[in-house]
C-alpha cells in the first residue's frame, strides 16, 4: 500500500501555459520526492493592449509518501 499527498503550487510565466506548469513541476521536484503526477486545477492570463503579458497556473501536484 503508499500513501500520497497533495500540495497546491501556483505558478506565473511571462513565456507560455506550458513553461509555467513545467516549472511548477521542476520546482517541486526540488523539494518534494515521488512526485507522481499534477492536475491544473485554474488557468489564468494577463493581457495588455490585447496582447498575452503572462500566464498563470494552479497545479494540484501529487507525491507518494516515503515508508
Amino acid at each position: 500500500m503508499s500513501v500520497a499527498r497533495v500540495t497546491t503550487l501556483s505558478i506565473r510565466s511571462d513565456t507560455s501555459l506550458e513553461d509555467a506548469i513545467a516549472s511548477g513541476i521542476a520546482r517541486a521536484n526540488k523539494t518534494l520526492r515521488g512526485v507522481s503526477g499534477a492536475w491544473v486545477k485554474e488557468q489564468k492570463v494577463e493581457v495588455s493592449d490585447g496582447a498575452i503579458t503572462s500566464w498563470e497556473v494552479v497545479i494540484e501536484v501529487t507525491f507518494v509518501l516515503d515508508d
